[in-house]
């Protein structure tokens, strides 16, 4: 997985209607190699803040990858 979430600004591609279904799309993004952080409040020294207003459903990735994300959101859910 390149690591290119350092440079890209973090974009919103999807708000889950509950925190459980977010752990699992965030899941779902990681293991296809997209960076999709779940911020942790209580980390001392996080990586990136998470984005003003920011919802623990929400599932927010680099924008070079949002619509690679997106479609993997879809896919999934359409198989449901």
């Amino acid at each position: 997985m390149k690591q290119r979430h350092s440079i890209d600004r973090l974009v919103k591609a999807y708000e889950a209607p509950t925190i459980a279904e977010a752990l699992v799309v965030r899941g779902l993004l990681k293991s296809a190699g997209i960076y999709a952080p779940d911020f942790d409040m209580v980390d001392p020294f996080p990586l990136q803040d998470p984005p003003e207003g920011w919802h623990s459903s929400e599932i927010w990735v680099p924008e070079s990858q949002a619509e690679e994300a997106r479609r993997i959101i879809a896919e999934s859910r359409r198989k449901r």
